[in-house]
């Protein structure tokens, strides 16, 4: 006889314990809770700082160049069209651009190598305020960077079953250099973060709810009275809603797909485990067919049909690049019985494929991924030097930066954070330390294949809200959990306010080079800790 308590403390109950709040969680209200108040003040902190005077300085900096013309391009064709040659040969279509000169685009289609959804959020921001308010090319990273905030606090209440670390988790982000720097620039990276840590919540919800249904259906029945492989455990709706995010996700930059991957894999492995613990016979066929079989066609089945939903500007479109290929190029056998619109499609994504694959010409800021987590080679994505009367500057010679460095207690807390995460999944079993590792191999570890082409420390913005989650699960160790004594609990608790302090000072110290405040240039210098940071 499988024991209602014993099944339901296996599948819900104890693996949570170590980290739960010492105080048994109070409700505000009906709806409100502790769990929900610390996530959303600092989302409301985070937020104002992300959207303070976020249209400054008003012109394309870095890959803006790229991405945000394009995300007006898509709102005016469905497309990226190219610019006007005459003014792109002359170098002044950016000048024109911020100018709100309508003109600026040529007659072509543009062939890019990066999916359209980034560049729709970011047209879409771009609507309510028109091309001449740089508000308004910054307005989607900014709200995506806020919302990013409070989603890591509840994934990582939820993750942790305590108020306190979610509150610590969304303070952590919120104070967070690349985040900040991303939530302030139109490029794509922290939209492919987005939606990754979106999926990455959906599919804990699912976790836990499919873990209800299982525990509901087993407990208290005999295991000869169970199925071989275990009982069906629904719908599960939240996988739908990953696939969806991890749809989006790929449909920002291909890099997503490595999310769709790794958590494919999570998602049924956890499924594994659930039934194995309930004390199911044939778990392991079983979560293969009955739970493996139906992830994959909810994940990568709905990943796909969003992906390609995606182009749908393109498609119903005509001018962009390649989209009429399959018109001149007739096809024979089963090839004939597709649409043209398909065949062009395919067309497009081998060039983007060859394109992307070829992308190896050096660049000062590129870096090998070896010293991302450390923070060896942060980029400049905008510099310029005012001297004595220009631009507010008062000395001699003034910096006027925006770097993307990330805050490096939570950087270099999050690398050593790695070998504790790998210590407690592998030798002690624990669910969570996994969790925020494949979040983490995810966004890093394929670009080790990668690294021959010309690659850059930014991207790895995709993945921080797992090494801030590294960072707040040792934490949640040195404090102990419910049993743990009051004086550890003190120390651990001065420990978590002590580093969350030096985030925030830290992250105070770097912010005039976050935001293109004028300084002293011996004041960026000494913002400049290495030699490889110039």
């Amino acid at each position: 006889m499988n024991s209602a308590l014993a099944v339901r403390s296996r599948l819900l109950g104890k693996p949570e314990d170590d980290f739960r709040d010492a105080q048994p969680r109070r409700r505000l209200g009906n709806l409100l809770t502790l769990g929900w108040l610390g996530p959303l003040f600092f989302t409301l902190v985070g937020g104002i700082m992300r959207f303070w005077h976020v249209g400054a300085p008003h012109q394309l900096i870095f890959d803006e160049t790229y991405y945000v013309k394009q995300g007006w391009s898509m709102i005016l064709f469905g497309f990226e069209m190219k610019v006007d040659p005459v003014l792109e040969q002359a170098k002044q279509v950016d000048q024109h651009f911020t100018a709100n000169d309508p003109f600026v685009w040529g007659t072509e289609g543009d062939f890019v190598v990066h999916p359209p959804v980034g560049k729709w959020l970011i047209g879409l921001g771009e609507i309510p305020f028109g091309i001449l308010n740089s508000f308004g090319w910054r307005f989607a990273v900014a709200l995506a960077g806020t919302l990013s905030i409070l989603m890591v606090g509840r994934i990582a209440r939820r993750l942790f079953q305590s108020d306190l670390l979610g509150a610590v988790a969304a303070a952590l982000l919120a104070f967070e250099g690349h985040h900040f720097v991303h939530s302030r620039t139109g490029l794509l990276d922290i939209f492919v973060m987005f939606f990754g840590l979106a999926a990455f919540g959906a599919l804990l919800i699912d976790r836990d709810q499919a873990r209800e249904v299982l525990a509901a259906k087993v407990a208290g029945v005999s295991r000869a009275s169970i199925s071989r492989w275990g009982p069906w455990l629904g719908w599960r709706p939240w996988r739908w809603v990953a696939g969806v995010m991890l749809g989006l996700a790929a449909g920002v930059k291909w890099s997503g797909l490595y999310f769709l991957v790794v958590f494919g894999l999570l998602t049924v492995l956890w499924d594994l485990g659930a039934r194995r613990s309930a004390g199911v016979r044939g778990w392991v066929v079983g979560g293969v067919v009955k739970d493996g079989l139906f992830a994959f066609a909810q994940l990568v089945g709905t990943a796909f049909v969003t992906y390609v939903a995606s182009w749908t500007g393109w498609i119903l479109t005509r001018g962009g690049s390649f989209r009429t290929w399959a018109e001149t190029r007739p096809s024979g056998g089963l090839g004939g019985l597709l649409p043209d619109w398909w065949r062009s499609l395919w067309a497009y994504h081998q060039q983007m494929f060859d394109s992307s694959a070829s992308i190896n010409s050096p660049h000062p800021y590129q870096t090998s991924p070896w010293s991302w987590m450390i923070q060896g080679r942060p980029t400049s994505f905008f510099y310029e030097g005012p001297v004595k009367g220009t631009d507010g500057c008062m000395v001699d010679q003034c910096s006027k930066a925006i770097t993307s460095i990330g805050t490096v207690s939570i950087w270099w807390g999050g690398t050593l954070a790695i070998f504790v995460l790998l210590f407690m999944w592998a030798l002690r079993r624990d669910w969570r330390a996994g969790a925020v590792l494949s979040g983490i191999a995810a966004g890093y570890l394929p670009w080790f294949l990668l690294a021959d082409r010309t690659i850059y420390s930014f991207y790895e913005v995709s993945f921080v809200p797992w090494v801030v989650l590294a960072c707040v699960y040792v934490l949640g160790l040195i404090i102990g959990g419910r049993d743990a004594s009051v004086v550890r609990r003190r120390v651990g608790l001065g420990v978590m306010g002590a580093f969350v302090l030096l985030t925030i000072g830290l992250f105070a110290f770097f912010h005039p080079i976050y935001v293109a405040d004028v300084i002293p240039q011996s004041e960026w210098s000494q913002r400049m800790w290495f030699p490889s940071w110039v």
